[in-house]
């Protein structure tokens, strides 16, 4: 017997998202039954025939296998979000300073911290009315200050803490697991928002994939009523 025309309209709408209950809704059945009635048409070998000559004809189509997307969900449930952006704890100025002191960067840094003292005495001796002589910093702890070192252990400062900031890797040049798991991002009041792809979802359709679910089917009748047990006899039973 061939599917009836409401049958037909479940696959072909199934089809678009694998979403059996809005795929019998699209298709006509009653939004009140159309769990059951989505279960009762998967279990149904003929609708579940159409669907697998359908997924095989577009799989042909498109050369997509179901491989190739299971390695997807696998790649996307199993990549490192650190990948993409992480909390990191760099080292204070003087972790790494002679005899832990303030280190700088260079002596251009060194320069430059130099002259802004001059220049904050000129201006609180212009105001003040009295010569202020300038508090020239110390560079005594030497020069080589890299951000990106982590904290020293022992360091007086900062207790081994370090400093802590959030860093976003640059996406143009995300590769890899990390190029899937990224979503995109959008500007807040609080700042960036980094979206990423469902590892949890993805992990499930890897499982779900495998078989490793066990879904509960449920039979209904007609209209999602009692099933109907038809005996030899030509009498009918509620199940």
């Amino acid at each position: 017997m061939a599917l009836s025309r409401m049958q037909k309209l479940f696959v072909k709408e199934y089809l678009v998202d694998l979403n059996a209950t809005q795929a019998a809704i699209r298709a006509g059945y009653s939004a009140k039954t159309a769990e059951q009635q989505a279960s009762r048409l998967l279990t149904n070998v003929k609708v579940q025939a159409e669907i697998d000559e359908a997924i095989s004809k577009r799989s042909k189509r498109t050369e997509i296998t179901a491989d190739m997307v299971l390695q997807r969900w696998w790649d996307i449930a199993t990549a490192d979000p650190n990948d993409i952006i992480h909390l990191r704890r760099t080292c204070c100025r003087y972790c790494f300073g002679k005899e832990h002191q303030y280190q700088w960067r260079d002596e251009s840094e060194y320069e430059q911290a130099v002259q802004r003292a001059v220049n904050d005495a000129k201006q609180k001796s212009l105001e003040g009315g009295k010569e202020v002589q300038p508090i020239i910093p110390s560079n005594d702890g030497g020069y080589g200050f890299d951000k990106l070192e982590r904290p020293h252990p022992k360091c007086p400062n900062c207790l081994g803490e370090g400093r802590e900031g959030v860093h976003i890797e640059d996406t143009r040049h995300l590769a890899g697991k990390a190029k899937l798991l990224y979503a995109g991002l959008k500007t807040t009041n609080a700042g960036i928002e980094i979206k990423m792809q469902d590892q949890g979802k993805a992990l499930e359709n890897v499982a779900r994939h495998l078989g490793m679910f066990k879904d509960k089917v449920e039979l209904t009748g007609n209209e999602g009523g009692p099933l109907q047990v038809i005996f030899d006899k030509g009498m009918t039973k509620d199940a």
